[in-house]
C-alpha cells in the first residue's frame, strides 16, 4: 500500500472553469524521492498545495496510509504528517537558525519526549550546520545554509512526507548536489520526499518522476 495516493484529483480556482489539475492519479511510497516536472503553468505548485492540504481538490480523493483524508482536519494533517520546504526558504530572518526550528516545533502542537532545543540542534547538525552556525541570525547565513535550516525546520516534528518547491532553484551546482544528498539521506531513512523542480539533475537523482502537462 502506498503511503500517499491521489485518486482522480482535479482542481480549478473558484472563479475559473479551467482545470489546473485534471484527474491526476499518483502514488508515493515511503523511502523514495519523487520529482514533479513540467512547464510553467502546468500546475506543479498547485499540486504541492493540494498535497499539503493548503488547497482542497475540486474533485477526487487523497489517501494517507489507505485512509481518505480529503475531508479530514487539514491543520492536523499539515502539522503532523507533512513538512514543506520553499524555494525562498520562508525563514524568520530576525531569528537564529535554532530559533526557527524550535518555533516550528512550538507551532506544531506536538508533544516531544526531549527538550525541543536538543532535538533542533541535532537536526541542524544532521543537515550540515556547525554549532556556531545554528546560533547565527538567518540573515548572516548563505543561501545554502538557509536551505539547510529550512530542511531542518520541515523535519522538526518528524513528518512522514517532505514536500519541496524548487529547493535548489537559488543555489549553485555544488550546493545543489549537497542538498540532493540530504534528500537522499532522508529517503533512505524512510521519508517520502516529493520535489517540484526544473532541474534535470534533481530529476535524475529521484526514484520516479511525474510530468505534468498544461490542461486544455
Amino acid at each position: 500500500m502506498s503511503l500517499l495516493k491521489l485518486d482522480n484529483i482535479s482542481y480549478h480556482y473558484d472563479k475559473s472553469k479551467v482545470m489546473v489539475l485534471n484527474n491526476l492519479n499518483m502514488e508515493f511510497d515511503a523511502g523514495k524521492i519523487y520529482t514533479i516536472v513540467g512547464k510553467s503553468g502546468a500546475g506543479k505548485t498547485t499540486l504541492l498545495s493540494v498535497l499539503s492540504s493548503l488547497a482542497a481538490p475540486t474533485d477526487g480523493r487523497i489517501f494517507l496510509d489507505g485512509e481518505d483524508i480529503t475531508r479530514s482536519d487539514k491543520y492536523k494533517f499539515r502539522s503532523r504528517h507533512v513538512g514543506v520546504i520553499f524555494q525562498n526558504f520562508n525563514l524568520l530572518t530576525h531569528l537564529t537558525a535554532l530559533e526557527n526550528v524550535v518555533l516550528s516545533m512550538d507551532i506544531s502542537g506536538k508533544k516531544f519526549n526531549r527538550p525541543k532545543k536538543e532535538i533542533a540542534l541535532e537536526l541542524l547538525k544532521k543537515v550540515g550546520l556547525s554549532e556556531d552556525e545554528t546560533t547565527r541570525r538567518v540573515l548572516k547565513l548563505s543561501g545554502g545554509q538557509q536551505q539547510r535550516v529550512a530542511i531542518a525546520r520541515a523535519l522538526s516534528y518528524d513528518p512522514s512526507i517532505i514536500l519541496a518547491d524548487e529547493p535548489t532553484g537559488n543555489l549553485d551546482g555544488e550546493t545543489q548536489d549537497e542538498i540532493i544528498g540530504i534528500f537522499r539521506m532522508l529517503a533512505d531513512e524512510g521519508k517520502c520526499v516529493i520535489i517540484v523542480t526544473h532541474s534535470p539533475e534533481v530529476a535524475a537523482a529521484s526514484d520516479k518522476t511525474y510530468r505534468l502537462e498544461k490542461t486544455k
